[in-house]
């Protein structure tokens, strides 16, 4: 299928991906979208219409399979987001990096300012940089605001892994990658991580490889 033109108005283009069905395809580093940051959500694509691109964004987010997915990522530079978390991880790791269950949300327009100086650093990955993964160290406590996709205001506090997947998905829509925090020592391909750096925290990889953990 052809790319959406960037000329067209954005729900043209949104329309010409929906129009194909299932996941839609996942745009990857080094695409200007991802770079511009995005345009504040003000009802540009009508009720009906958001409705579906948001159940786009979740097929393919669960798809991928990720946390998370922002509208750059499929192409469309609109203030949107969509998180969804069910932590298939060892008891042990769930506890060193606070990563706990989150339901399907929508962001829209969000924003996050960090709560306290504390901040944690682990590996992370993106579905627009697949195959990698690096060490990010990120506020450890975010207050979250924006709307969900009905307009309704959303103003909380997310701590742990669930702050890390918000200051990720906030992060595209700014045009930024995670690999833009990240330790660039710390940069291991997926196998890597499996093999030799899966434990709860990323120290031994910090010592091994020679970054710092802050």
């Amino acid at each position: 299928m052809a790319a959406p033109s960037d000329q067209a108005p954005v729900a043209e283009r949104v329309e010409e991906l929906l129009a194909a069905g299932g996941p839609l395809p996942i745009v990857a580093a080094g695409r200007p979208v991802l770079r511009r940051g995005t345009e504040a959500y003000d009802g540009q694509l009508g009720p009906a219409l958001l409705a579906r691109f948001v159940e786009a964004l979740r097929l393919t987010m669960h798809a991928a399979p990720g946390v998370g997915l922002a509208a750059p990522q499929v192409g469309i530079p609109l203030r949107i987001a969509v998180i969804e978390d069910p932590a298939p991880v060892a008891e042990e790791v769930a506890r060193v990096r606070g990563r706990v269950p989150q339901p399907f949300r929508v962001l829209v327009n969000p924003s996050y300012e960090p709560v306290g100086s504390a901040r944690a650093a682990f590996f992370e990955g993106c579905l627009s940089v697949p195959g990698w993964q690096a060490v990010v160290a990120r506020h450890a406590e975010v207050r979250l605001r924006g709307e969900d996709e009905h307009g309704g205001p959303l103003d909380e506090v997310f701590t742990g892994w669930p702050a890390r997947i918000v200051q990720h998905e906030t992060d595209h829509l700014d045009g930024v990658l995670y690999l833009d925090r990240a330790q660039p020592r710390s940069l291991s391909t997926n196998e890597a991580v499996a093999a030799l750096w899966a434990q709860p925290e990323p120290r031994a990889a910090a010592d091994a490889l020679g970054f710092e953990l802050s």
